[in-house]
C-alpha cells in the first residue's frame, strides 16, 4: 500500500507549479484523493490568456475524452441491472443496429473499441442525434468485430448513449448518469451542463504541434486526408475547432465521448468512490461486478487510430504491457499514465486532461487544463505529477 506523504505531495505541488513557468500552462487544477478523502486541491492561473480572470480550483472546464470514463461506468451500471451480459449482441436491445451485417457486434466489442465502428461512411452532422444514430444502424464494420482494434473516438459516446437511453427509457446517458451517481454524490461535473453553471467555465485553447517522437505517428496520421485517424476524428462531422467547445450550447448537449465539463475535484471525487470499490460515504454507488469489468484488462494492442499501444478494460484505459517474450522488460507497464498499479484504470482527453482510479492503493487523481497540447496522449505536465505522486 502507497502512503500519499508530505514529500510525496509537496513534489506533485512543485511540478505542478513549475507547469505554468516553464511548460505553458495557463489555467489548471489537479485533485488527489486517498481512502475516500481529498488530500491535495490545486488550482492556478487564469481563465483566459490576458490573464485578467483567475482560475480557482473551483473553475469548470471541458475535458474531452476523459467524459468516456464517467460514460462507460453507468452505461456498464444499466447493462448490469437489466441482467444483460457484456457478451451479448448489441441488437438484443437495439434490433436496428443490425444494419450493414452487425448482427453479432456484441456490447464487449463497443467497449474495447474493437467494434470497427470508429468512422462513418456517412457525413452526418454531430449535432443530430437521431441522423448519427440512423448512420451508425446502417454502417458496416471496417473490420470484422474483435480482429483489430481502432479507438471510436466520437461514436463511441453515441453508441453508449443510445444503449442507455434503450435500456434505462432515460432521456440520455448525461440525464441517467447525474440521476445515479453525479446527483447522489454531488458531483462537480455533469455530461449535460445546466444553465445556472455556465459563467464557473473556462475556455479552452488549442495546443501547439507536439515534437514528442511517440506522437509523430498520430500527429502525421492525424495530418493526412482519408487516414483513418482523421476520419475517425471527424466521423461525425462538426466541432472539429476547439473553440466550438467554448460555446454554452456544445457544453449543454452532453456528447457522451468528449462533452463533460467539470472541475479536477468532481472528476477525481467519482474516481474516488471507484478507487473505494464502487462503495460512497458507506453505500454501493458501483455493483461488484461492474468493477471488475473495470480494473480487469481485456484486450490490448496496437490501436489502428492512436497508433501506439492501446490496453482497453470495459470501457477504460489501462496502462500496457510489454507483451514481447524476448524483452528484459517482458510483463512490465510500458508507460505510467495511471502510475504502477496494474488493476488502476482510467482516461485521458484531448489536450491533456487525465483522471483514473487506483484501487490497489485507495488513489484517484485528476488534472484539468485549459491550455490544450496536442498529441495522443497527455504530455510532460500532468505525466509529471504522476511520476512524482508514486516516486
Amino acid at each position: 500500500m502507497i502512503t500519499l506523504t508530505p514529500q510525496r505531495l509537496a513534489a506533485v505541488t512543485a511540478w505542478f507549479e513549475d507547469n505554468f513557468r516553464m511548460r505553458g500552462d495557463i489555467g489548471a487544477s489537479v485533485s488527489i484523493w486517498q481512502h475516500g478523502r481529498e488530500i491535495l486541491s490545486l488550482g492556478h492561473g487564469h481563465c483566459d490568456r490576458a490573464r485578467t480572470q483567475p482560475w480557482t480550483k473551483n473553475t469548470l472546464v471541458p475535458v474531452w475524452s476523459a467524459t468516456k470514463g464517467p460514460a462507460a461506468v453507468c452505461t456498464l451500471i444499466a447493462l448490469h441491472e437489466a441482467g444483460i451480459p457484456l457478451d451479448c449482441p448489441v441488437a438484443e436491445v437495439w434490433p436496428e443496429f443490425v444494419g450493414g451485417g452487425k448482427s453479432d457486434v456484441r456490447f464487449l466489442h463497443l467497449f474495447t473499441h474493437t467494434a470497427g465502428l470508429c468512422a462513418l461512411d456517412e457525413r452526418v452532422p454531430i449535432f443530430h442525434y437521431e441522423s448519427v444514430i440512423e448512420a451508425l444502424e446502417r454502417q458496416q464494420p471496417l473490420w470484422e468485430p474483435g480482429t483489430r482494434q481502432g479507438y471510436h473516438a466520437r461514436t463511441f459516446g453515441f453508441l453508449l448513449d443510445e444503449i442507455v437511453r434503450r435500456v434505462t427509457g432515460a432521456e440520455s446517458l448525461g440525464e441517467y448518469f447525474h440521476e445515479i451517481i453525479g446527483g447522489p454524490m454531488e458531483l462537480d461535473f455533469w455530461i449535460g451542463l445546466p444553465d445556472e453553471q455556465f459563467h464557473r467555465v473556462s475556455p479552452i485553447y488549442p495546443g501547439k504541434i507536439s515534437i514528442a517522437a511517440a506522437d509523430q505517428p498520430f500527429i502525421k496520421a492525424f495530418n493526412t486526408p482519408n487516414s483513418l485517424t482523421i476520419r475517425t476524428f471527424q466521423s461525425p462531422f462538426g466541432l472539429n475547432a476547439v473553440s466550438d467547445f467554448n460555446q454554452s450550447e456544445t457544453w449543454a448537449r452532453g456528447y457522451a465521448s468528449m462533452g463533460g465539463v467539470g472541475s479536477a475535484s468532481g472528476l477525481a471525487k467519482f474516481y474516488a468512490m471507484l478507487a473505494d470499490g464502487g462503495r460512497w460515504l458507506g453505500v454501493e454507488a458501483v455493483p461488484p461486478a461492474v468493477m471488475q469489468q473495470l480494473d480487469t484488462t481485456i484486450c490490448q494492442n496496437d490501436d489502428a487510430v492512436l497508433l501506439t499501444p492501446i490496453a482497453f478494460a470495459a470501457g477504460v484505459m489501462h496502462d500496457p504491457l510489454d507483451l514481447d517474450p524476448e524483452s528484459e522488460t517482458h510483463g512490465r507497464k510500458l508507460r505510467q499514465l495511471y502510475g504502477p498499479s496494474e488493476k488502476a484504470f482510467g482516461h485521458p482527453g484531448a489536450g491533456g486532461s487525465l483522471a483514473f482510479a487506483d484501487p490497489e492503493n485507495g488513489i484517484a487523481f485528476a488534472y484539468v487544463m485549459n491550455q490544450m497540447e496536442t498529441g495522443a496522449l497527455p504530455g510532460d505536465k500532468v505525466r509529471g505529477l504522476v511520476d512524482r505522486l508514486y516516486a
